[in-house]
C-alpha cells in the first residue's frame, strides 16, 4: 500500500496500484484506453516537442495518458472509477484526461453507477493552453447532470498532490470528499503564492489535516481503510453488492 511501516507516512502510488487496491480482482474493465493527445495548439518548447514528451511518458509509465478510467466492483458493488497518475506529466489535465473523465461520468449516469475519482494532479496541462482549462467546465457540467439531475453519488478522493485546475473543478465537487493523510492539497503552490504575493505561506497550511479543520472536506481516511469506508458509504446510499439479496428486516 506504499505506507511507511514505521511512521504511517503515505508515499505516492501509481494508478494501477490504486486500482488493485480498490477494485476486486478480475472485475476491472477499462474504458477509452486508446485515447491519446494530439498537439492542438502546436506547443513548441525549448526542450522537446510536446508530442515527443508524451511518447516518452508513455514509454516510461506504460500508460497512454494521466488518468485510467473504467468500471469494476468494490467489495461486490459495481462502480465507475477514474484514477489519476502523477507519474504521467505530473497528472496534468489536458483534453484527453478531460474527455476520459467526462465519458466516465456520462457512462456512470446512464448505468446508474456510483462514481469515484481519485485525484493526483499538478493541474491543467500548460501544453494544451485554454483547451486544458475548458476541461474544468466540461467535467463540472457532466457532474452537474450526474449529481443534480440523475441524483447519483460521487465520491472524490484527494491524494498528494491535488492542485490547480483539478482542485478548482471536480476535486472539490464530490458529494463526499475524502483526503489521504498528510496529502498536499492546494490551488496555487507555495512557491507561486510567495512569489506573487510576497507573503510567506505558513508551513503545513496546505496539508490535509489543517484544511480538514477549516472544513474543506468530509474525512481523512488512511489508505488501508479506504476500501471498506467506500463500501460502507455506497451501502448507506443504497448501492449494494451484486450477489447480495436484500435481507428482509424482521
Amino acid at each position: 500500500m506504499n505506507i511507511c511501516e514505521q511512521c504511517g507516512y503515505h508515499l505516492k502510488m501509481s494508478s494501477s496500484d490504486r486500482i488493485e487496491l480498490l477494485i476486486d480482482p478480475g472485475t476491472w474493465d477499462p474504458m477509452d484506453e486508446d485515447m491519446v493527445s494530439l498537439d492542438p495548439i502546436e506547443f513548441h518548447s525549448e526542450e522537446e516537442p510536446y508530442k515527443d514528451r508524451i511518447d516518452s511518458y508513455q514509454r516510461k509509465t506504460g500508460l497512454t495518458e494521466a488518468v485510467q478510467t473504467g468500471i469494476g466492483q468494490l467489495n461486490g458493488i459495481p462502480v465507475a472509477i477514474g484514477v489519476m497518475d502523477f507519474q504521467f506529466m505530473g497528472g496534468s489535465m489536458g483534453s484527453v484526461v478531460g474527455e476520459k473523465i467526462t465519458r466516465l461520468i456520462e457512462h456512470a449516469a446512464n448505468q446508474n453507477l456510483p462514481l469515484i475519482i481519485v485525484c493526483a494532479s499538478g493541474g491543467a496541462r500548460m501544453q494544451e493552453g485554454s483547451l486544458s482549462l475548458m476541461q474544468m467546465a466540461k467535467i463540472s457540467s457532466a457532474l452537474y447532470d450526474y449529481q443534480l439531475n440523475k441524483k447519483l453519488f460521487y465520491v472524490s478522493i484527494l491524494t498528494s498532490p491535488t492542485t490547480g485546475g483539478v482542485t478548482a473543478s471536480f476535486g472539490m465537487l464530490g458529494d463526499i470528499i475524502i483526503a489521504e493523510p498528510n496529502a498536499y492539497i492546494a490551488f496555487a503552490g507555495k512557491r507561486v503564492i510567495e512569489q506573487t504575493l510576497n507573503k510567506t505561506v505558513p508551513e503545513g497550511s496546505q496539508a490535509a489535516e489543517y484544511l480538514f479543520q477549516k472544513g474543506l472536506f468530509d474525512l481523512i481516511v488512511p489508505r488501508n481503510l479506504l476500501k471498506s469506508v467506500l463500501s460502507e458509504l455506497f451501502k448507506l446510499h443504497a448501492f449494494f453488492p451484486l450477489n447480495q439479496k436484500s435481507s428482509k428486516i424482521k
